[in-house]
């Protein structure tokens, strides 16, 4: 399927990563019986057949899809339109299976491996397990899967709940470094007013910047089985475009969405702050106390200032008690200060592979880790 002529926005066909979000909605049969919904297969196979076109061009696709609850309620007898925070996790507990196995046999048939996440809120706030979590979605990426993402509402409290998958999506966005954000939604876009109650609502196809006037033109949550809504979508916009990754709201229900997309099917696209992905950096330079400092050599030195990431090998002192994922001072030998960065290992383990080549790693730890003792991503030279 070909692009549409350059038009200076963002191009879905030539971006690097991508988040796709995928409402309950556009996932689940709301015409079955009670008791017998069921995932829309044909819909899915469709945006499996756009996924795999999309491998093949070389962009990694992650998918932040919901339907757990609404694939298990009606079977589960869970069919007022309120549910008890111990319902939907309920629901959520045998819905999740179902949802899983209807993206596996969607992306399957396309010859591509679905690998199933469940995230909280506190996986993308938490640094550890922040950095636990965007390895494994890096890995899986270079594994040729597709990590298939949800908030994990068997387990959440109601204090501790993104609420909506759009948030959610942007927040794995933000954390994995997309160039891209897709909301499949039952609204082709932003409009000045609900155009489903004002007939001179105008469409915005560009969104530079978002504004208090941008901002207040979300409204309340659709009916149904949607639990977000245009708010949720602008509060979605926000960490996204903060990130420095691009924001497209599209409709969704029609098969082969993302084809559509790319073809220029009416949307909006919320383009990225200028500066969006030197915020994390940043907070990374000033934010946070130094848990510990690391002595680096000459060849490290001049390698950070190519841009590389540290390596063990260019490590020749470890000072400090910290942890994976806290922030350490990087300096030369004589302790001027070169760098700040987040540690990829604990403090007792940079210990013992200090000095060492990244291959040495399994050997020396009895576990492989990652080659960098600092990911270039998560460093910001001083």
């Amino acid at each position: 399927m070909t692009a549409p002529e350059s038009t200076g926005l963002p191009d879905l066909g030539a971006a690097r990563r991508v988040v796709v979000k995928i409402g309950s909605a556009l996932v689940v049969d709301s015409g079955t019986e009670p008791g017998q919904a069921a995932p829309r297969a044909a819909w899915l196979d469709s945006v499996a057949r756009d996924i795999a076109e999309l491998r093949r061009a070389g962009t990694d696709i992650i998918v932040v899809s919901s339907g757990a609850i609404a694939l298990a309620r009606h079977g589960l007898g869970l069919t007022r339109r309120t549910l008890r925070l111990e319902e939907k996790q309920a629901a959520a507990s045998v819905g999740q299976i179902r949802l899983a196995q209807a993206w596996t046999d969607a992306l399957s048939a396309h010859g591509l491996v679905a690998a199933q996440l469940l995230l909280t809120p506190d996986d993308t706030e938490d640094r550890r397990r922040y950095l636990n979590a965007r390895a494994t979605l890096d890995t899986l990426l270079g594994l040729g899967c597709v990590p298939v993402i949800n908030e994990n509402d068997a387990i959440a409290t109601t204090e501790i709940r993104f609420g909506d998958n759009d948030r959610l999506a942007a927040r794995v966005a933000e954390m994995t470094g997309a160039d891209q954000l897709i909301l499949l939604s039952d609204i082709d876009g932003l409009y000045t007013a609900d155009p489903r109650i004002d007939p001179t609502a105008r469409h915005l196809p560009v969104i530079p910047a978002l504004t208090a006037e941008i901002e207040a033109m979300g409204g309340a949550p659709p009916p149904g089985y949607s639990s977000g809504g245009m708010r949720t979508k602008l509060m979605a916009a926000r960490i996204a475009t903060q990130a420095g990754c691009a924001m497209a709201i599209t409709i969704g229900k029609d098969v082969h969405p993302l084809a559509r997309l790319r073809q220029g099917a009416r949307c909006s696209w919320f383009l990225p702050m200028p500066d969006g992905r030197s915020a994390r950096k940043r907070w990374i330079a000033g934010g946070l106390a130094p848990a510990g400092r690391l002595a680096i050599d000459d060849g490290a030195r001049r390698a950070l200032a190519t841009g590389s990431s540290l390596l063990p090998a260019g490590v020749r002192t470890v000072e400090g008690d910290f942890e994976r994922g806290d922030l350490l001072l990087v300096t030369d030998l004589d302790g001027n200060e070169i760098a700040r960065g987040l540690s990829a290992y604990s403090a007792a383990d940079a210990r013992q592979i200090a000095g060492h080549r990244s291959d040495d790693i399994e050997g020396l730890l009895g576990w492989r880790g990652r080659d960098e003792m600092i990911h270039r991503d998560d460093l910001v030279l001083g």
